[in-house]
């Protein structure tokens, strides 16, 4: 379902996937028995991180992505260098 623009990929039950790239959101659906919803996390080579420490539905996981992919533009605007840093005191 999903594709390299959106960033994340979706497992849905009983499907594999041989490869995916490190860095790509993944929902992985859980069993209707357990509850259904997805796990969401984030691939890397050796290690899968969770999004959310409890399973989401697919909207409540794409509405989260977006909420991280528009604040990953303003964390390129934070300046952090000695130049610019002040205490200010009260």
């Amino acid at each position: 379902m999903g594709s390299k623009e959106s960033g994340f990929d979706v497992v849905y039950r009983g499907e594999t996937r041989q490869w995916i790239a490190p860095g790509t959101y993944v929902f992985f659906q859980r069993q209707k028995e357990h509850g259904g919803g997805y796990w969401l996390g984030q691939v890397y080579d050796d290690w899968f991180g969770f999004v959310m420490e409890r399973p989401v539905s697919l909207r409540e996981g794409i509405h989260l992505l977006l909420t991280i992919k528009s604040q990953e533009k303003d964390i390129m605007k934070f300046d952090d260098s000695m130049d610019t840093f002040m205490l200010k005191g009260e």
